[in-house]
């Protein structure tokens, strides 16, 4: 296949890259150019802004793929930018479980775009949850015609994960800073880093449309969290309304079923099978502070 992805340098990008060209794929990165990467010459590179008309017509002008990833498709705005000025055979972008009313066992048609009513709208106009939604409404409302998938995601972790909010809790536990958690019980799904990016090449290479959930099985609490970084360091969580403002807050308790995923082939690994060595890993980064 030849494929463009529109980011591809960092954390699931990155991992979808590696991932398409371990497989013998042509792949081309699309991005500002301003984030190193490490594939020298295995990849072609185009710079371009994903946010500009013009700067997208001249990067893709008479260019066709076979495959579009696009990592940085926030918004209706966004989706519309891109198809009205590239071709390809299938396009694949990132959603999210922001696009739910999040509750455990939520399945694909729990959020159905075509349903839900479609604003034009940049990435800024609204809150992450709702030009999320946007973006799937204007892909498979107005642009019906484009074969395409959506991931949905739930939160990211991964030893390269940049946001380090699940490293904020093992950081603040190890280092005895209090932290403000307004969800210790609520429980959570993850998915591993290096797992989404190889669900996203997956789904490069299917003819199934539509949204697909991607999240590592089961389920697992802050508290819980918290519990076994102590276990393993002997530091008591500090939880204080006064103490810095915990990621993940406000959160509910909610799982992702991937049955979808499943029935195609892609079966995701078991979140307690990753997450503690992850957990373990961070410890080790939060005791060299």
């Amino acid at each position: 296949m030849n494929v463009l992805i529109l980011g591809g340098t960092r954390l699931m990008g990155r991992h979808l890259t590696r991932t398409l060209l371990e497989a013998g794929h042509r792949v081309t990165l699309g991005n500002r150019g301003q984030t190193p990467d490490s594939f020298g010459g295995q990849v072609e590179r185009l710079t371009l802004n994903r946010l500009d008309g013009e700067s997208l017509s001249k990067a893709l002008s008479g260019r066709e793929y076979d495959v579009i990833c696009d990592s940085l498709a926030y918004s209706s705005e966004d989706v519309r930018l891109l198809l009205d000025r590239v071709c390809c055979g299938r396009y694949v972008t990132i959603s999210s479980a922001a696009v739910y009313d999040l509750r455990p066992g939520l399945r694909e048609e729990d959020f159905d775009p075509l349903s839900y009513p479609l604003r034009w709208c940049s990435r800024i106009y609204f809150p992450y949850r709702e030009v999320k939604r946007q973006a799937e409404c204007a892909l498979f409302g107005p642009f019906a015609g484009q074969p395409a998938a959506a991931a949905r995601f739930p939160f990211v972790a991964g030893e390269d994960d940049y946001t380090r909010r699940l490293y904020f809790y093992v950081e603040h536990i190890v280092t005895g800073v209090p932290m403000a958690v307004d969800n210790p019980d609520s429980r959570m799904e993850w998915v591993r880093s290096d797992e989404a990016g190889r669900f996203l090449a997956f789904l490069a290479g299917q003819t199934e449309t539509g949204p697909f959930n991607g999240s590592s099985g089961g389920t697992v609490s802050l508290r819980e969290i918290g519990e076994y970084v102590r276990q393993q360091t002997g530091r008591v969580p500090l939880y204080s309304a006064d103490g810095d403002q915990a990621p993940y807050n406000g959160t509910p308790s909610y799982s992702l079923d991937t049955g979808r995923a499943g029935a195609l082939g892609f079966h995701f690994t078991p979140l307690k099978e990753w997450l503690y060595p992850l957990l373990d890993s961070y410890i080790r980064q939060a005791r060299r502070l």
